[in-house]
């Protein structure tokens, strides 16, 4: 099987639907330091829907409100609330990749098309992937406009926090779907299993999940897939897949290279984040040894680290940005390590379970 049957390049963007584009744009800017690049709209003749376009360094996110009651968001708010509704891949030839892995079993969400305006042409298709999330399939080749046609270049400067990449994207699934999907992307994508986390590796006295990471062969492209496993309470995956009635992504994954400096911005700035006790940076420097950071820098900001036989990780994890206890974001810094911090499960899990204890939902 070919290592790459897509000839996936990267991930173009993330767009989101949510129940008001113009108002969360501004709390992406404000909150997250995303400067606006596009809209659709009204006034650029989309009568549909609204669709602001945000990018920082290499990340570009779409939000996507829309304007009928007619158009397929409104039917995924309805159901999900806000949530990442495509994770956009850049391709050569949208046409081959679309036959590639419809041939191999994928579904079609629509077939390629061609859309155009003043700045050229672009072509796309997508198909689906878990619970009512997609993959469009884009060429912009013959296309030098500010994002995709239909959109005008509006930009609005934003202080940056350091965000430079996606690192990976997480999706949540029932029980018992996730070797199913963790198959469909190696067959589809002709992703590899990069690494698989049991409920002996993820897990509390009360709740726990499994996790498999599909990666294509570069690694720059990487998608875990999680499942609830049994516990004697209800797991963040099972509180997720009630409040977003269905699987979806769980989490995106932002690369900072300074970690201390990204989440002091995003602090200031009124991002809330997970808070793991004290006594996890006591037992820190037998646990990872020596690291370039100040541990007495980390311990304020509640910033995680571990470490693997490539090096070292910092990560830390928001609370969830919607009222629906779903959608939220990791901030991580690699340090060699291409791991996903397994050391720091445990902390972490237990840190959600005291934000799940204040919904009322453990």
């Amino acid at each position: 099987m070919s290592a790459n049957p897509l000839k996936l390049r990267r991930i173009h963007h993330i767009e989101f639907y949510v129940g008001n584009a113009k108002q969360s744009a501004f709390y992406y800017r404000m909150a997250f330091g995303f400067s606006p690049t596009a809209y659709a709209g009204l006034e650029t003749g989309s009568r549909d829907a609204a669709s602001y376009v945000l990018s920082q360094n290499k990340i570009q996110f779409a939000l996507t409100t829309p304007l009928s009651a007619k158009h397929p968001a409104t039917t995924f708010l309805d159901r999900h609330g806000d949530g990442v509704k495509d994770i956009a891949f850049e391709v050569d030839d949208v046409d081959g990749a679309f036959e590639a892995a419809v041939d191999r079993g994928a579904i079609p969400e629509f077939e390629p098309k061609t859309s155009e305006d003043d700045w050229g042409q672009v072509r796309r298709a997508a198909i689906r992937t878990y619970g009512d999330t997609i993959h469009s399939l884009i060429s912009t080749r013959n296309y030098s406009g500010p994002f995709l046609p239909g959109y005008r270049s509006s930009v609005v400067p934003a202080a940056s926090t350091g965000l430079l990449l996606v690192d990976h994207v997480v999706g949540n699934v029932e029980l018992g779907k996730m070797e199913f999907w963790a198959d469909w992307y190696s067959k589809i994508l002709g992703f590899k299993r990069y690494i698989s986390f049991d409920d002996k590796d993820i897990s509390t006295e009360y709740s726990a999940l499994m996790s498999i990471v599909m990666s294509d062969d570069s690694h720059s492209i990487k998608f875990p897939i999680n499942e609830p496993a049994g516990g004697k309470k209800k797991s963040q995956i099972e509180e997720y897949l009630d409040f977003n009635d269905g699987p979806g992504v769980q989490h995106i994954a932002m690369r900072s290279e300074n970690i201390i400096e990204t989440v002091r911005h995003l602090s200031a700035n009124g991002v809330e984040f997970l808070q793991v006790p004290d006594s996890y940076y006591e037992q820190l420097p037998e646990r990872v040894g020596e690291i370039d950071e100040d541990i007495s820098r980390l311990r304020p900001l509640g910033v995680l680290v571990d470490r693997d036989n490539e090096g070292y990780l910092l990560q830390l994890f928001t609370k969830p940005v919607e009222d629906r206890p779903t959608l939220f974001f990791e901030i991580i810094q690699r340090k060699g390590s291409r791991g996903f911090g397994k050391g720091n499960f445990k902390a972490l899990f237990e840190a959600i379970e005291a934000e799940q204890a204040l919904r009322g939902n453990l």
